[in-house]
């Protein structure tokens, strides 16, 4: 059989759910997440031992985004949940498998950004946990059938405002280590970032928390976001520290032979001098 099969090999179980082209669209940005996820495993071999911290988590983010897009495409990763404006019986498929890519990936692109800058590491871990307090939130609330939904709206709302106080005030008037052109890309991915945040607490809103938007307009919205807050982001951040110096990060494990081959055991200590030719 040709054709998109995903919908009649796993049925959906909700009378609000994907369409088969909701789930053509997912399979697209499946393939140009999995693109993308090539191509920066690519780079990221080019770059040497050392100075690679940035692109793997990239990799981390997309093979991540890559699962997720694959199981919603299938019309996988979902559970039905009672609408709160369309009636008793009236079901919505609330898919929990992009919360887990969320959960996964949101911390991960703010350490991505923040690592970049001065901030101490109690600011990052902070920021860090206020990012899974967002996608926690918004994982409860669009499982609660009732009006109770928007109290976590609100939590999430609350964390959200906090990412972006660190992210376009605090951070930018710390020291940035690398100087100011890291401080520049910085400037631009965090401005870039903290707008396309704003915008998911919106698709949330219409989508599993007012069910206003149909769950294959949700994936559209939501896969868009997704496609420029992931890859894109990703591809303009690490074209900024394309020419930095890694060492001024202060990044590397401190292990010798993970950057430079180490000298036999018996062949430094034979050359190794004593007494006072030491110092």
């Amino acid at each position: 059989m040709s054709g998109n099969d995903a919908l009649n090999s796993n049925p959906p179980d909700a009378v609000l759910h994907v369409s088969t082209h909701g789930s053509d669209w997912l399979w697209a940005a499946f393939s140009l997440l999995a693109c993308f996820l090539l191509v920066t495993v690519g780079i990221t071999f080019t770059r040497p031992r050392g100075a690679r911290l940035f692109h793997q988590i990239a990799v981390i983010v997309l093979t991540t985004a890559s699962i997720a897009y694959f199981s919603m495409a299938s019309d996988l990763g979902a559970t039905p949940v009672v609408t709160e404006f369309r009636g008793d019986h009236v079901t919505r498929q609330v898919w929990y498998v992009r919360y887990i890519q969320w959960f996964i990936n949101f911390p991960l692109l703010l350490l991505e950004l923040l690592l970049a800058t001065g901030l101490s590491l109690s600011d990052i871990l902070t920021t860090l946990f206020m990012a899974v307090v967002l996608v926690v939130s918004g994982l409860v609330g669009s499982l609660i059938p009732s009006t109770y939904k928007w109290g976590f709206f609100v939590f999430g709302c609350s964390a959200l405002f906090y990412i972006w106080y660190v992210l376009l005030w605090h951070a930018p008037h710390t020291t940035f280590a690398a100087g100011g052109v890291v401080r520049k890309g910085y400037y631009l991915a965090a401005s870039y970032l903290a707008f396309m945040l704003i915008t998911y607490p919106i698709c949330w809103a219409c989508s599993e928390g007012a069910n206003v938007i149909s769950p294959t307009s949700e994936m559209i919205w939501y896969g868009i976001l997704d496609v420029f807050a992931g890859p894109c982001f990703l591809f303009v951040f690490l074209w900024e520290l394309r020419g930095v110096d890694y060492n001024a990060f202060g990044l590397q494990s401190g292990k010798f032979v993970g950057y430079a081959p180490r000298a036999p055991a018996a062949a430094t200590s034979e050359k190794t001098p004593v007494g006072p030719q030491a110092a």
